[in-house]
């Protein structure tokens, strides 16, 4: 009905199952993580029977539990996907995140599809297509501005799921075959070669090299932190945090980070938001994304296509953490920082030195903002110092009681005529009621309502805690401590069967066959790697389709191996569509290693493109 809230879920990623379950209790509502195959990250596949265990979870909350499925396949592959997607829907998985399209033409269960942002959703006639094809949502690119995702959140039905947190592909997702052109590793299989965080030389025609041992390709990290409002208004539904192959204590700060902002807008908001999943989510830290790995942040291109902020990171791929403080000076083995922050033993920090490069060092001894290495290090008066490992932080996010997450209920008890009744009301409205045989129970000379109270709300590992009780008469009448333990633990159990039994499923939409592709040629960027995905293509009017390249039929030398709305011109300060700015030649290269990229630019489309040299 219009006029609802709209549900705004956050999104997590997860690379196991214990990381999975951290991501619900520090305020996820949902998690997406990748089976034993096909899930675009080789190393980061989980067995069936943990995946039954995260949605048991999950489901409790309400919370969802999505399978990456996002690589494309082989002919030889399709059987093992087919089964491997009724496995994941016979554990209870709520939905199936999808690139390659002849899933759809498997003999699979009903279950919901998500095209994977690996769909390379970056237009309106895009996103409209795969709707018909039958995906309820959409992952869009990352590369997109607000009002290109708030245009196709307008004109589609299905709900928008957009990218807020984590590493950055320089590449839009689906497009990149560098790593299958140079290391026979393809993206679009989960085993990207990051060829993008490599240092380049960036050359002219003659050779000469006009910038040297730069990382051209790295981009910084994605952080819309202070943009939750603005994307929700654009009519974003699910906010999605990168990083199945992140640690647990990455996933926890993170996650914890937007649960907070998302709650704060849904409060501030809620004829307009409301949170997706449920229960109270209590967190015993506070999150710092600063403190998780990052390499400097940015908003890509979210507030303008032709974005004033630095989006790469030249100087190095890795971490840089939080800025900690600049070197006032340095005696003997001691290094004194001015800084408002104090260091602890154990901490990690890097910095850059003379040449440029980033080192770094563990904190031996401390006092304050005075640092003893483990080692000697050269480091001079003035430098910037960046702790990118903050061991007390990270302790405390590591432990056990990082964060909670419970559900409330109400327990309402009455006598009957053969002893009492217990009901057990979730905050959704889902009840159960048993009944408890108790003979001859003495009518009490004072109120039991407190100790009833305490012993029924005793709920303990449960996910519950109990908000409202009421005794009604029962309070009037003595019963055994022993029996009401008994009636919590049936009713308890008994209303868990209820919420299990009532929680329900979203099914897969229907693929309208009708409704034509946008063209009627693919070229290798299709991805097309099965007879199955041709047959999708050709059912909807497709009638020439080449071969993906990871078939290895293409001569790849004149491919087109990146498409990037990101340009090195820009970034350089040196684009065309500005007046007064230097000029680069119009012949560039990236060199590192065997390694060599020609750069061409599209500046009618603002794009740069790389092809082998």
């Amino acid at each position: 009905m219009s006029g609802e809230p709209r549900k705004i879920e956050l999104l997590a990623p997860a690379k196991n199952a214990e990381i999975a379950i951290a991501a619900i209790r520090h305020g996820a509502d949902a998690v997406y993580i990748g089976a034993d195959q096909f899930g675009a990250r080789a190393s980061a596949g989980n067995p069936i029977a943990d995946i039954a265990r995260i949605v048991e979870f999950a489901h409790q909350f309400d919370a969802r539990i999505y399978a990456t499925v996002n690589t494309i396949l082989f002919d030889s592959e399709l059987k093992k996907a087919e089964k491997m997607i009724r496995d994941l829907y016979i554990a209870g998985v709520d939905a199936l995140i999808v690139q390659d399209m002849g899933i759809l033409r498997l003999d699979i269960p009903p279950i919901a599809l998500h095209a994977s942002t690996q769909c390379d959703i970056r237009t309106l006639e895009k996103a409209q297509f795969l709707e018909k094809a039958g995906f309820s949502r959409l992952v869009l690119a990352r590369e997109l501005t607000c009002e290109e995702i708030r245009n196709i959140a307008k004109n589609t039905q299905a709900e928008i799921e957009c990218f807020v947190h984590g590493a950055l592909c320089v590449c839009y997702s689906g497009q990149c075959y560098a790593s299958c052109a140079f290391r026979k590793r393809s993206a679009n299989r989960g085993e990207c070669a990051q060829l993008c965080r490599l240092p380049y030389n960036l050359t002219d025609s003659s050779g000469r090299v006009l910038h040297a041992n730069k990382h051209f390709l790295s981009l910084r990290d994605f952080n819309m932190s202070d943009r939750i409002a603005q994307l929700a208004d654009a009519g974003v539904s699910s906010f999605k945090i990168e990083g199945r192959l992140k640690d647990t204590a990455y996933v926890k700060n993170v996650t914890a980070h937007y649960h907070r902002l998302i709650n704060d807008l849904c409060s501030r908001h809620p004829d307009k938001y409301i949170r997706a999943s449920r229960g109270l989510t209590t967190i015993n830290f506070t999150p710092d994304i600063n403190k998780s790995f990052n390499r400097r942040f940015t908003h890509y291109f979210f507030d303008n296509d032709n974005p004033a902020e630095n989006l790469a990171s030249f100087d190095t791929p890795k971490s840089i953490g939080e800025r900690f403080g600049k070197i006032s000076g340095i005696r003997n083995q001691t290094i004194f920082v001015d800084s408002d922050k104090s260091a602890a033993n154990g901490d990690g920090f890097v910095f850059f030195n003379k040449n440029n490069n980033l080192e770094g060092f563990r904190a031996n001894k401390t006092d304050h903002n005075a640092i003893i290495p483990f080692e000697k290090i050269d480091i001079s008066k003035g430098t910037w110092l960046y702790r990118n490992f903050d061991k007390a932080f990270t302790d405390r996010i590591q432990s056990n009681n990082s964060a909670d997450r419970k559900l409330p209920i109400d327990i309402e008890c009455w006598p009957t005529a053969t002893g009492f009744a217990v009901k057990v009301t979730g905050d959704d409205g889902v009840y159960a009621i048993i009944n408890m045989t108790s003979a001859n129970n003495p009518k009490a000379n004072t109120s039991q309502e407190e100790t009833q109270k305490r012993i029924l709300g005793k709920l303990g590992d449960t996910p519950f805690y109990l908000r409202h009780f009421n005794a009604g008469h029962l309070a009037e009448i003595f019963i055994p401590a022993s029996l009401l333990s008994q009636a919590k633990r049936r009713a308890i159990k008994a209303f868990e069967h209820a919420k299990k039994s009532g929680y329900r499923f979203e099914q897969r939409k229907t693929e309208d066959k009708s409704f034509p592709y946008m063209a009627d040629s693919i070229t290798f960027t299709g991805n097309v790697s099965n007879k199955a995905a041709r047959t999708f293509y050709a059912d909807h009017g497709v009638k020439a389709i080449e071969d993906a390249m990871e078939c290895g039929k293409m001569d790849s030398s004149n491919a087109i191996l990146m498409t990037t709305r990101y340009c090195l011109r820009r970034e350089l300060n040196c684009c065309l569509k500005k007046e007064g700015k230097e000029k680069l030649p119009a012949q560039l290269f990236l060199e590192s290693g065997d390694i060599r990229f020609s750069v061409e630019f599209d500046c009618k489309h603002c794009q740069m493109l790389l092809k082998k040299a």
